[in-house]
């Protein structure tokens, strides 16, 4: 079955290229010029992924991230003006998955979309069961849930990848281009922001006080270290 695109941007020229591009590619587009058209879209066609422009009329582009992820973890990749690094960091805390600067290729964006469906599709997820269990945390793989106090926690594809990833090296000192490497692939080798913000984001979540981390902790200078609290 072709994979459903929600393409969200008031360029329409951009988005004639985008449509005749991916169409080719094999994927069913669907497209928004605005905001609340592109959220009206987001439920009647149930996309498998969103790519959402940050600059957009009336609605921008991060009122509809955060109402999109009020709703779903479908995944979200975000377009952002070149050099504009506070957009893309802004992007990613508010949910979304990836990020692409304008201009772009239209090989590259399919290639980070193809990167990102595959991680949300849980095709190479590794399911093994619960991987770590007290009494206040449970990281369960087998169940693709993550629990706090009893409570499942509503992680996105991304968030639980990074964190199966961690317990399953628990005890182990990992580099950020090893976490890099485990948790996005080897296309992403270079996005060192991308573990600092995914970092901070599993700790607001999974923390029993985030500025005080036990589970996820920092080894300065060298990465980052999945552990039992003392």
């Amino acid at each position: 079955m072709k994979k459903k695109l929600l393409i969200i941007d008031d360029d329409e020229r951009l988005l004639d290229a985008l449509v005749l591009y991916f169409h080719k590619e094999g994927y069913q587009v669907f497209t928004a010029k605005e905001g609340s058209q592109g959220l009206r879209q987001l439920y009647e066609v149930r996309p498998d992924l969103v790519v959402l422009d940050i600059m957009l009329p009336r609605l921008d582009g991060w009122e509809v991230c955060e109402r999109i992820r009020k709703i779903t973890n479908v995944p979200i990749i975000m377009l952002t003006a070149h050099g504009q690094e506070a957009n893309r960091v802004k992007g990613l805390v508010m949910g979304a998955d990836d990020y692409v600067p304008k201009p772009f290729s239209l090989r590259e964006l399919a290639a980070r979309v193809e990167a990102v469906l595959r991680r949300s599709s849980g095709v190479q997820e590794l399911r093994d069961g619960v991987l770590y269990a007290d009494d206040y945390l449970v990281i369960d793989a087998g169940r693709m849930e993550v629990r706090c106090s009893g409570k499942p926690l509503n992680l996105t594809a991304t968030e639980r990848r990074v964190l199966f990833f961690l317990a399953r090296n628990l005890g182990r000192l990992l580099t950020t281009r090893q976490i890099l490497a485990g948790a996005w692939g080897p296309e992403y080798a270079d996005e060192v922001s991308y573990v600092r913000l995914y970092i901070w984001r599993l700790r607001q979540k999974i923390e029993p006080v985030p500025e005080k981390p036990r589970y996820i902790l920092t080894e300065y200078g060298m990465g980052y270290r999945f552990a039992a609290p003392p």
